[in-house]
């Protein structure tokens, strides 16, 4: 292993092709995509919507880290969703 891979990783090819299945919420797709992160997990994901034949993405990463990738991903979607409420649906106006 070389010296930048022990530094700052590497990533594996299982992740990169990793298959993320959307969930649907008021014509929003959300894609919960926690981070792994020194044996934790960093909340993570998307908010993508078509709007006009473009497609729109809102991606964030949160400073929350839990210790189970589903309670990560199960966050991440229970927060998009406030985040879409609050936003009215205008998040990419």
């Amino acid at each position: 292993m070389g010296l930048f891979s022990r530094l700052f990783g590497t990533k594996s090819k299982e992740s990169t092709t990793q298959c993320i299945e959307p969930i649907e919420y008021k014509g929003f797709l959300i894609y919960p995509e926690a981070l792994s992160e020194s044996g934790q997990y960093r909340i993570a994901g998307r908010i993508e919507r078509l709007i006009n034949d473009e497609l729109k993405s809102h991606r964030f990463i949160r400073s929350d880290v839990l210790s189970n990738e589903q309670d990560a991903n199960d966050f991440m979607l229970k927060k998009a969703q406030l985040y879409i409420d609050q936003m009215n649906g205008s998040i990419f106006d």
